[in-house]
C-alpha cells in the first residue's frame, strides 16, 4: 500500500515557482518552437545528416506538451 505523502494535495514550493515562471511565457512560443524543430529536422534530412535529423525530429512532441502544460497553468492556476 502506498503512503500518502501529500494529504492536502497542494503543490510544493518548487512546483509553484516553476508554474509562476512558466505562466509568463506566451503559449504560442511552444507552437513556434515545434514548427521550427520540424523545419530544422527537414533541413538536416535534406543535408543527409540522418541521425541528427531524427534527433531534432523528436523535439516537436515535447514542445507541444510543454505548451499544453503552459496553457493549463494559465487557465487553471497553480492550485
Amino acid at each position: 500500500m502506498a503512503t500518502n505523502f501529500n494529504p492536502e494535495h497542494s503543490e510544493g514550493p518548487v512546483a509553484k515557482a516553476i508554474e509562476q515562471q512558466t505562466a509568463k511565457l506566451p503559449s504560442d512560443l511552444f507552437l513556434w518552437a515545434a514548427v521550427g524543430a520540424i523545419g530544422v529536422s527537414l533541413t538536416l534530412k535534406l543535408m543527409q545528416k540522418d541521425k541528427l535529423a531524427l534527433f531534432v525530429g523528436q523535439w516537436p512532441a515535447p514542445f507541444l506538451l510543454l505548451g499544453l502544460y503552459n496553457k493549463l497553468v494559465k487557465l487553471e492556476g497553480s492550485e
